[in-house]
């Protein structure tokens, strides 16, 4: 679920660099008032500190330095004016102060340096992303998509669960896996299973023979990059679902992956029964099971990772995601994901313990099969 774009709004004049420069030059003048009408025995001067300390969290190590220097230029001002800058006590307060500015402003330059690598970092992993998992079209055949995806570690937009769409002969194949992990050391194998998907998935091979083509290569990833100590931990879970344009059902091979959920209007929510197999890279060779199940126009399916499911709060309670999917049954796939963002994320207390993906599915009573193609090849 992409951000919201859109111009910005007017900035607030609080929230600008040049009006939060008040308050630290506001102290200096405060500190430098007070010390001259206090008697000479009371010294304020070295509470000057504090207004360059203030300012790097809001302005950068230049900022800092004008206010650090104006800091030292009023306990200069402060010691003419209380008998001279002469005096030991005066020489040892501007010494003080000057060596105060100057970690002070290293410190801010020290963080914006960190703040600009941070950035940098989200840029690249924004890429990756875009890269590895292609955004879902809105519109595709007579379907309308919503995806939403949460990462667990701070500053990863992705990690070990996956998502991809594909057109295959009158048909619509989704994949939605996780692999073993999370983060961003899950990468690596979460893009090879959706290499795999959409290297195979588009040559009208039964959505049996696709998983077990999906097996295989998890199965030859492992057996190559596996060490003895990682021996079978190396597998991922995936659901391959398969959406004909014209007739009413849904086809469905789980491979260890939690079942879907099928909404329909008016809050009735159900879970299709499935025969799920073992997850790939398990068990090599396993038998694939296809399960087919009504779709009707109206309905909404709705993909999960176990990310969603296994979320906690503060009470170890789990995320009752049917219960709470089924107050949204009739808003549309981009607001389900909106509800369900929002609601999962309060549930958890604002992060989660593992990565999360969601795949909105709405069947629409008009087919608009040639639109949803060419999305789809725009989005290739």
């Amino acid at each position: 679920m992409a951000p919201g774009s859109g111009r910005a709004g007017p900035r607030q004049p609080w929230q600008s660099v040049h009006a939060l420069l008040v308050l630290p030059v506001a102290l200096i003048l405060v500190i430098t008032v007070a010390d001259l009408r206090t008697p000479s025995n009371v010294h304020l001067g070295p509470a000057l500190v504090i207004a360059p300390a203030l300012t790097p969290s809001f302005a950068g190590p230049r900022t800092t330095a004008g206010v650090g220097a104006l800091a030292v230029a009023a306990q200069v001002f402060i010691g003419v004016h209380h008998g001279g800058i002469g005096t030991s006590n005066h020489i040892v307060q501007i010494i003080t102060l000057t060596v105060l500015v100057v970690l002070t402003v290293l410190y801010s330059a020290l963080r914006e340096r960190r703040q600009a690598q941070l950035a940098q970092v989200r840029t690249v992993a924004e890429a990756a992303q875009h890269v590895l998992m292609w955004p879902l079209p809105e519109q595709i055949g007579p379907l309308r998509i919503a995806s939403l995806y949460l990462a667990a570690e701070d500053e990863a937009q992705i990690g070990g669960d996956l998502y991809a769409v594909t057109l295959s002969d009158g048909s619509v194949r989704l994949l939605i896996g996780d692999v073993r992990g999370k983060g961003l050391p899950a990468i690596g194998e979460a893009a090879l299973l959706l290499g795999s998907f959409r290297e195979s998935a588009h040559r009208h091979i039964p959505l049996v023979e696709l998983a077990n083509r999906l097996d295989q290569s998890v199965t030859r990833y492992a057996a190559d990059l596996e060490t003895p100590e990682e021996e079978g931990e190396r597998f991922a879970t995936a659901l391959l679902v398969e959406i004909p344009d014209r007739d009413p059902v849904t086809r469905m091979t789980s491979c260890g992956h939690p079942p879907p959920l099928l909404l329909s209007p008016g809050h009735a929510v159900t879970v299709p029964s499935l025969h799920p197999s073992p997850p790939l890279g398990v068990h090599g060779g396993a038998e694939h099971t296809l399960d087919v199940f009504s779709f009707e126009p109206g309905d909404t399916l709705l993909l999960y990772t176990d990310g969603v499911v296994e979320a906690r709060d503060e009470r170890g309670r789990f995320y009752p995601l049917a219960d709470r999917a089924a107050r949204w049954t009739d808003d549309s796939p981009e607001a389900l994901m909106h509800h369900l963002r929002r609601d999962l994320l309060a549930h958890a207390g604002g992060r989660l313990g593992d990565d999360a993906a969601l795949i909105a599915i709405h069947r629409t009573t008009t087919d608009r099969r040639r639109h949803g193609r060419e999305d789809a090849t725009r989005q290739g």
